[in-house]
């Protein structure tokens, strides 16, 4: 079980402990309840990064766009022992490329025209806490070298500096590219490569650790109905069928978009397939497992039989406890 599943467990309707007073969560918690491992794949890469937390190595995570990779970034970082110190973000494909040496490294005043006082890097700002480099595939030769240059001699100076800086910061370094083709076709270093790949992790797309669905689809219209000021909404055993069978090009990112657009059209208390948009309803689903298929008509049962378990029990022709199990089992309670 994550985390995240102990603490909805343990938490009240609010999110804190029942009959506490309600309090913000702290950004931590924020980061760690939002991580959803239900699916053995999901399990298994969280058990990876719990492992990485504990050193200060430099980690890089690969995957689809759109798995998680920043927020598993987030989880290392919140994990790790140096949980308190700063957590420091840089997407380098959103940069200017004529800013980011000054944003990575800082400058000194009078470095540049237009550089009227100092200013701190993201790197300084990370201390001895975690910086995240997304999409680092897409830096330029020039700060591929610089970067590299840091990663070996752990010091960097500002520009217009001739002192350096040493730093202990951990480089998160997060990408959806194939590095080795890149490599290959000397678009990126290969001394980088090896330098950021000391602990790889990748994160499995979302079509295949499909035992995720469920909770996140309970975890996200709950972020949405508070978000939208909605009240509670329940997904029809259809609509959940549709969802639970999607092939997700957009994996966690698109079922969060998904949801949100499905919450804003619902006219009712349960979301329909009505709410859901044409590609989901004429994707051509995969066959579905037994499991699923178990899943999908036990929730049809109890939804028919408005959650009378002698009724369900009965029609499904097994007994009180094995489908109490079995809702436990599949999240149906």
């Amino acid at each position: 079980m994550s985390d995240a599943e102990q603490q909805r467990k343990q938490a009240g309707p609010g999110g804190s402990s029942a009959g506490a007073a309600q309090a913000p969560a702290s950004p931590a918690e924020q980061i760690l309840s939002s991580w959803i491992a239900a699916d053995p794949l999901s399990l298994e890469l969280l058990e990876k990064a719990r492992r990485i937390a504990a050193t200060t190595s430099t980690v890089l995570i690969r995957g689809e766009s759109g798995v998680g990779k920043e927020l598993l970034a987030c989880v290392i970082h919140y994990l790790g022992t140096g949980r308190d110190e700063p957590l420091v973000k840089i997407d380098c494909a959103s940069l200017p490329r004529e800013l980011m040496e000054s944003e990575l490294f800082g400058y000194e005043r009078g470095a540049f025209t237009g550089a009227v006082q100092m200013k701190r890097g993201r790197l300084e700002l990370a201390g001895t806490g975690t910086l995240v480099l997304d999409e680092v595939a897409t830096l330029t030769p020039n700060m591929q070298a610089k970067l590299l240059r840091f990663l070996e001699e752990r010091r960097f100076e500002r520009l217009g500096a001739t002192r350096p800086i040493t730093l202990a910061a951990r480089i998160v370094a997060l990408t959806n590219a194939d590095l080795e083709q890149a490599v290959e076709k000397h678009t990126f270093r290969q001394d980088l490569f090896y330098r950021l790949n000391v602990l790889p992790l990748v994160v499995p797309p979302l079509r295949q650790r499909r035992r995720d669905i469920g909770p996140l689809i309970e975890h996200f219209l709950a972020q949405l109905t508070e978000l939208h000021r909605r009240p509670t909404l329940k997904v029809s055993s259809a609509a959940r069928a549709l969802l639970e069978t999607y092939e997700y090009p957009g994996n966690v990112r698109e079922l969060r978009n998904l949801l949100e657009r499905a919450l804003v059209q619902c006219q009712g208390s349960e979301i329909t397939p009505a709410d859901l948009p044409d590609r989901v309803l004429q994707s051509s689903p995969r066959s579905m497992t037994l499991e699923e298929l178990e899943r999908a008509y036990i929730a049809e049962v109890l939804d028919a039989t408005r959650g009378k378990k002698g009724r369900a029990a009965e029609i499904l022709g097994i007994s009180r406890k094995t489908l109490l199990e079995k809702r436990k089992r599949y999240g149906l309670d």
